[in-house]
């Protein structure tokens, strides 16, 4: 610009005052419509305008006495009141040698998390000549630009330019702002050839900041200028792509953020960029700050809530100040967090989160906004068939929507999200500021209402799709847990709709179940239930709603009183309104409720109901779950040998599974080996038990379902383990019980794998520690003790005290325990129980004389059973009993490990072969069990 020849210089926001008036001379403009339009939705007073106005006056020489250019008119406003042609055909000119301002931000003292973005960037340059960093608002795109343009600017001697086009909001004058800032005096309606000029001179970098709402004029004016001047790189940050000819889109995504897990400590939290950023900036605002291990937990969610976005986490880090780390992560919740206050300098938009919302919100087509505010009542990720149903409507087709959803994600609003399906999100800030629009325009409820509907829809779906694989049916259902959580909370809230919830609960019990999730289904049951009427016609609901209850009581506490009356009115349900499948249901829940109270008799007496329940079935998997019940209860009662038979029988009929049973909460595969394994161990086939338990660990690793896995883990490989006398995979699996029941929040089999790994501590010999932190953590289990799972520990309990020299309170723990398994007919474990005793009488010189009866006793319940591990187990005290020096087998240096066992057992079989007609009034074959390749290990295991 000049005047009289010589050139003006004019600051940005003069200029744009200027170009206003002179659009429209001799009109007198209101001071609101110019605040308005030279500083969109920042708000500023009145004496901000004044200020430019007469900065304005002053670079133009409007001394108010003899030319006017500007005239304010009081009350109204401003007026441009110099004569007004129009300008002679272009004429320009660039001095030989330009000495261009320095137009580029200060850069920060510190980035944070970018190095490998600002590196890839700026070797980009190098190779491509038109880059855009796109991204959502605040994620750090303008630092990234600048601190990429310091960081090459003596590349381009120092012709790096920053044009910051966020002041500006009319798009014609993106070609002059350019030119301002280059520094050129253009006396052209178009300055373009001017800039050509210019850019032609040299090595020129021009960074372009904040270009989305000016791209339809920016992108050519772009394609242009790079195609004509050879030695330009261009370098734009915008919240979606040109979408121009030679553009390199690179996508700036959020700072990493520490994961959500148990258990992370200070040095864990801080090795992620966007908790280095929040703590970095707590210092810069309140001085130097020590990250606690009680506050690093706290630290890494309030980043994953932030989504990692830079300028979020640091408007949160100053607010620590005021409302300490604790304080700071409860208030992010609410909208009030929008309006955290950032640096006093940065440019309005990235003063709050709010504020930076609103501008990309503005600039939204209707469409738009409105599918943008329709889609925040999505909690987590969503598919695109579920947005276009819950969006749709109310003046958007479907195919409206989701070209909507489209161009929302290259704006960087919606997120596609990271699984393998298409799935999208949107960031926390972003859903928490559409969802507070939507409260505003009086919309929430209407599609609050529509996103229940459409999963009470999609999961009464869910609930009859038995024929996929479960870990198929997890990938499609299981991500949309957020999404009943929040449908749930909203149908049950005072403006909710109750009646919806109730339905949507029902078809969400699959979904709980699969997941594992016993606690949250029973207390979402309960919910449901506390909000059904009592009349006939919700009798079949109130039958779905208290099956669910009962099941998750039954699973999540085990022994809780309240589940057996709760599961007999289910059958009483089932029973009137004669439903199949869920009188299945109450029975299966009926019998393992007697196993968990110890009433096996009653189990029994269940599984026998609902073995003639199930024959009557055209469903062949009902018939292999009452085989597959009746050969627990049979495993439970002391018969190995009908148990087996019974559960081979459901073995030999996996392959006619095509379906996963709708009544039974874990797989049916997995969960009918992990018992076989028990079974096949107690009947003395070592080999065939640690074999099948071993591949039915990695079958429960794959099938992801995690109660299944708790009882591979417990009912199978860790008990087999500890009796093979392997104790490091005893500890290993125990091990990785505990850390799966923490991962899963599985109460029980945590209380259980605590107690376990106890009694591996002790099985190592370290008795001293071993022994009181097993009785501490069996207290702690509480009545859970008293489930079948824990008898083996009680076992050992009582062993531990023998091997601390506490004989007495050892046969105290074993004549209690083999009261309660005499009173309940839990008699599998009986021979083993019995054996202990007989060990503990031989160190208690009282009750020496009694010990060879109870391992007589033991043996002859033991081959009553068919339980022939129990069986060698006895035999051996027996005859550790009977004849002096079996502990002391002679074995001479150097000997191989092979050779070592069949030492040992030809000397065991020789002193067996002079017991055998002694041991339980029989002739038992005793070297057989011993020699049988199938026996070795375990029996070795007990000579050790």
């Amino acid at each position: 610009m000049e005047k009289e020849g010589e050139p003006l210089h004019i600051g940005g926001r003069a200029l744009d005052i200027l170009i206003l008036l002179a659009e429209r001379p001799g009109e007198v403009i209101d001071k609101r419509e110019l605040v308005k339009r030279i500083w969109a939705d920042v708000n500023v007073d009145e004496g901000s305008l004044r200020f430019h106005v007469a900065a304005l006056r002053k670079a133009l020489g409007d001394t108010g006495k003899s030319t006017r250019y500007v005239l304010n008119v009081p009350g109204r406003g401003y007026c441009f009141v110099a004569p007004f042609v129009q300008a002679a055909p272009p004429v320009f000119s660039v001095a030989a040698e330009i000495s261009p301002p320095r137009s580029l931000p200060a850069q920060l003292a510190k980035m944070i998390g970018r190095e490998e973005v600002i590196e890839k960037i700026s070797n980009g340059l190098t190779l491509h000549r038109f880059m855009t960093v796109v991204g959502p608002g605040g994620i750090g795109k303008t630092s990234v630009a600048v601190t990429v343009g310091h960081r090459r600017s003596a590349d381009f001697g120092g012709r790096v330019f920053f044009v910051d086009f966020g002041p500006l909001r009319d798009a014609s004058h993106v070609t002059t702002t350019i030119a301002s800032v280059l520094g050129l005096t253009v006396n052209s309606e178009d300055p373009t050839p001017a800039l050509l000029t210019f850019l032609r001179t040299g090595p020129t970098l021009l960074i372009f900041d904040s270009c989305e709402h000016v791209l339809d004029t920016l992108a050519p004016l772009v394609e242009r200028i790079v195609r004509e001047a050879p030695q330009l790189r261009v370098l734009a940050t915008s919240r979606e792509s040109f979408r121009s000819d030679g553009e390199r889109i690179f996508r700036l995504f959020p700072l990493d953020c520490p994961p959500e897990r148990e258990g992370l400590d200070v040095a864990e939290v801080l090795a992620y960029p966007a908790a280095q950023l929040f703590i970095e900036r707590i210092a810069q605002s309140s001085g130097p700050f020590q990250l606690s291990a009680e506050e690093a937990p706290l630290v890494a969610s309030i980043c994953r809530r932030l989504d990692g976005i830079a300028l979020a986490i640091e408007l949160a880090a100053g607010r620590v100040n005021a409302y300490g780390i604790a304080g700071t992560a409860s208030l992010l919740d609410s909208r009030f967090s929008l309006q955290w206050r950032g640096r006093r300098t940065a440019v309005p938009r990235h003063q709050t989160l709010a504020a930076a919302l609103d501008w990309s919100y503005d600039l939204l087509p209707p469409a738009e906004s409105a599918t943008l505010r329709r889609l925040s009542v999505f909690a987590g990720p969503f598919a695109p068939e579920a947005a276009a149903a819950v969006a749709s409507g109310e003046g958007l087709t479907t195919s409206e929507t989701l070209e909507a959803i489209d161009s929302l994600v290259t704006k960087s609003l919606i997120s596609p999200s990271g699984s393998r399906t298409l799935r999208y999100r949107l960031l926390d800030t972003t859903r928490t500021y559409a969802l507070g629009k939507l409260n505003e325009l009086g919309e929430y409820r209407t599609f609050a209402q529509r996103h229940a509907e459409h999963f009470r829809d999609f999961f009464e779906h869910a609930e009859a799709d038995t024929s996929t694989p479960l870990a198929e049916w997890l990938s499609i259902y299981a991500g949309e847990l957020d999404n009943v959580r929040a449908a749930l909370d909203w149908a049950f809230a005072p403006d909710g709709d109750a009646r919806l919830g109730i339905a949507l609960t029902a078809a969400a019990i699959t979904l709980w179940v699969r997941l594992s999730l016993f606690a949250e289904c029973r207390e979402r049951s309960r919910t449901a239930l506390a909000a059904l009427g009592d009349g006939r016609d919700n009798d079949r609901i109130r039958m779905q709603l208290l099956s669910a209850l009962g099941w998750s009581l039954m699973y999540g506490e085990g022994r809780a009183r309240e589940a057996g009356p709760i599961l007999e009115t289910t059958l009483e349900l089932a029973d009137r309104l004669d439903d199949k499948d869920f009188r299945l249901r109450a029975l299966w829940g009926l019998c393992i409720d007697q196993f968990n109270n110890g009433q096996f008799g009653k189990a029994r007496a269940f599984a026998d109901r609902f073995a003639s329940a199930a024959a009557n079935s055209p469903d062949k998997t009902d018939v292999m779950l009452g085989d597959r019940l009746m050969a627990v209860a049979l495993h439970y009662l002391g018969d190995q040998n009908d148990a087996r038979q019974r559960i081979d029988r459901v073995n030999a009929s996996l392959h006619f599974l095509a379906e996963k049973p709708k009544i039974f909460p874990l797989d049916l595969r997995i969960s009918t080996q992990y018992f076989r394994a028990r079974i096949l161990w107690l009947q003395g086939l070592a080999d065939q038990a640690q074999a099948l338990a071993a591949r039915n660990i990695e079958e429960g690793r794959a099938n992801r379902h995690a109660l299944t896995f708790c009882s591979v883990l417990g009912q199978a490989a860790c008990p087999i383990a500890f009796w093979a006398g392997d104790v490091d995979a005893a500890e290993r699996h125990g091990n990785e019980l505990l850390e799966h029941t923490d991962r899963h929040a599985i109460r029980l089999w945590g209380l259980w794998a605590r107690a376990f790994n106890a009694a591996v501590v002790a099985k190592r010999g370290d008795v001293a520690i071993g022994l009181p932190l097993l009785r501490e953590e069996l207290n702690r289990a509480g009545d859970a003790r008293f489930l079948p799972r824990f008898l083996p520990l009680l076992g050992e309990l009582a062993a531990c005290f023998g091997e601390a020299d506490q004989v007495d309170r050892g046969l105290d723990v074993i004549d209690d325990v083999l009261t309660r398994c005499n009173d309940r007919q839990e008699l599998w474990y009986l021979p083993e129980l019995m054996r202990i005793k007989g060990e503990l009488m031989l160190r208690s010189a009282r009750h020496s004389a009694d010990a060879e009866a109870r391992f007589r006793e033991a043996m002859e319940i033991a081959v009553q059973q068919g339980a022939r591990f129990w069986e060698l187990r006895c035999a051996i005290g027996l005859a550790r009993l009977k004849v002096v020096g079996l502990e002391t087998v002679t074995i001479p240096d150097g000997t191989s490990d092979a050779e070592r066992e069949r030492m040992v057992f030809s000397r065991l079989a020789h002193l067996f072969w002079q017991m055998s007609g002694m041991i339980a009034g029989e002739a038992v074959d005793l070297p057989g069990i011993i020699e049988s390749s199938e026996n070795r290990r375990p029996a070795l295991a007990m000579m050790n």
